[in-house]
């Protein structure tokens, strides 16, 4: 490869890096709104006397999650493996605030 060659692959590489940091930063903030939903689903949680786990909405969420990813050509299982550790990571958070 010419040094011309690789000049410009590590310009174009810099460039795409620039975006997926965009992205990640998207990513960060919805997560952050998510969170902001689970904190009040928790409460309501409290309130009612329901436990964190509730496995209808898990494989509710996990098989629209997978969907999506489908059409929106994303790699499914990578989805799918995202958000089931997201779901287990919350329902471990709602209880240990349940108590």
């Amino acid at each position: 490869m010419s040094e011309e060659h690789e000049a410009a692959a590590w310009r174009v590489l810099k460039e795409a890096r620039v975006e997926i940091d965009t992205i990640d930063a998207q990513i960060v903030d919805l997560l952050a709104a998510r969170f902001a939903v689970v904190e009040r689903v928790l409460e309501l949680k409290k309130e009612a006397g329901l436990p964190a786990l509730l496995q209808d909405r898990v494989d509710d969420v996990v098989a629209r999650v997978r969907e999506r990813a489908v059409s929106s050509d994303a790699p499914p299982e990578l989805v799918e493996a995202l958000w089931r550790f997201l779901i287990q990571w919350t329902i471990e958070y709602e209880e240990a605030r349940l108590g």
